[in-house]
């Protein structure tokens, strides 16, 4: 199969995925769209909303529809690292063995991961990183195609541990979640408060997803989409030559690098949904806010004036 025709088939079971998680998910398709970019990418994604707006249940759907292996740990401020990498326990011959702990799965959700320390945080952001994880001095792999949703309640910040922005930075999306209209509040609990359970089919393997992935990265994209991306994050370093003056006033730290890489990434596969071959300026636009929104640090003067980075990023669109 050329790459042109697997490409015409992603576009197609992409389309097949999205309604597959509408079955179970009323609405809320901007933040569906940027979990799948996320995923298609090969990246990971923080998903920020109240209580109650069904994060878990949208995870879970989503790993099903797409034929991989979930699983879900509670972040508390008593959970060690062991708790979520596994541990080294004797067995019945007297042996060291290895006990894989929740980690070891292609989705992850990482319920409330502000509420638990920075060394157990660490833990589950190196798997991240390195897609393994070492306990007493050997290395496992784990399962391809990893992804990481974590998630935290942007109300409630007492007995928090927030990232830090480095850790912040691993991640390439952060995803706002927002109530649903009226009329999705209405299908939600008609939907939700009878017998019916709605079945969801596996559409894809995880080998056909990191198949997937590579051909994404294998896409062209122009020079100038690349320098479009670049100078958009350039845009929001306050010491930067392109930073206009809301940047200046209203910005500590801009984005780094990473930024940059992840627009592009995400452009392509934005493109690719799209049933296009190459990525243009508009699809670095359209996932630009979910990439560069927890990557810009406000100033008090912002906080002071209630300029959000939703609204910075616009700006410098």
């Amino acid at each position: 199969m050329t790459e042109v025709q697997k490409l015409k088939q992603f576009v197609a079971k992409y389309q097949e995925l999205k309604s597959e998680i509408a079955k179970v998910i009323v609405g809320q398709e901007k933040v569906v769209d940027q979990i799948l970019w996320s995923v298609f990418s090969g990246g990971h994604a923080l998903l920020i909303g109240v209580p109650g707006l069904a994060k878990t249940l949208m995870v879970q759907t989503i790993s099903q529809a797409l034929g991989l292996d979930f699983k879900r740990v509670q972040f508390t401020p008593d959970l060690m690292p062991s708790d979520i990498i596994g541990a080294e326990l004797l067995d019945e011959k007297r042996q060291f063995k290895f006990i894989k702990g929740p980690v070891f799965a292609n989705i992850v959700l990482a319920d409330e991961i502000n509420r638990t320390p920075p060394k157990t945080q660490a833990a589950l952001l190196e798997a991240m990183q390195e897609k393994h994880v070492t306990v007493a001095g050997k290395s496992y792999a784990l399962p391809l195609p990893y992804f990481v949703l974590a998630t935290q309640n942007p109300i409630e910040q007492e007995g928090t541990y927030p990232l830090p922005e480095a850790q912040l930075d691993r991640f390439m999306f952060s995803i706002l979640l927002e109530y649903p209209s009226y009329e999705e509040e209405v299908n939600v609990v008609k939907n939700t408060t009878n017998i019916r359970k709605e079945n969801i089919k596996a559409l894809f393997t995880a080998d056909e997803i990191a198949s997937l992935q590579n051909l994404i990265r294998q896409m062209p994209v122009a020079d100038n989409v690349i320098e479009y991306a670049v100078k958009l994050v350039g845009k929001t370093r306050p010491a930067g030559e392109f930073a206009p003056d809301l940047v200046k006033e209203y910005v500590d730290w801009g984005a780094g690098p990473r930024a940059s890489q992840n627009l592009i990434l995400a452009a392509k596969t934005h493109a690719a949904s799209k049933s296009k071959f190459s990525p243009d300026i508009a699809d670095v636009k359209a996932v630009a806010t979910g990439i560069l929104r927890h990557r810009i640090i406000k100033n008090y003067k912002a906080e002071a004036e209630g300029f959000t980075e939703e609204r910075i990023i616009a700006e410098i669109l």
